[in-house]
């Protein structure tokens, strides 16, 4: 169940990443049609995996995910600059992410 749960996670931050792309890239009535519907696939899998794990660990996976995503998006897709100063901050966010996932799972435990 747990397995099931982190690949709703998984794809959650995927269609995030899938519509925010269609934000930059839209350019006819029907690309929004599609990002619309992308958006609810998103949040349809967003409350099914809130429905089995902590929510904490979920959304701030999902907003991780997105938020390093979407970067990443902008430096190879769009020609944005990757410097010192967002690699430092993606580290942060990562090692953010990792800290309230291993919190919730000894919360789980019993062991805080």
């Amino acid at each position: 169940m747990l397995k099931k749960a982190w690949l709703y996670v998984g794809l959650t931050s995927f269609f995030e990443l899938v519509w925010i792309y269609g934000f930059n890239t839209a350019n006819h009535w029907w690309h929004w049609i599609l990002i619309v519907l992308f958006i609810f696939v998103d949040f349809h899998f967003l409350t099914k995996a809130c429905e089995l794990l902590p929510t904490g660990s979920v959304y701030a996976t999902f907003a991780g995910v997105g938020t390093v995503g979407t970067a990443l998006m902008d430096i190879v897709f769009f020609e944005q600059m990757l410097n010192a100063g967002k690699v430092l901050f993606i580290a942060i966010l990562v090692a953010g992410v990792i800290g309230l996932n291993l919190a919730d799972r000894k919360e789980e435990k019993g062991t805080v």
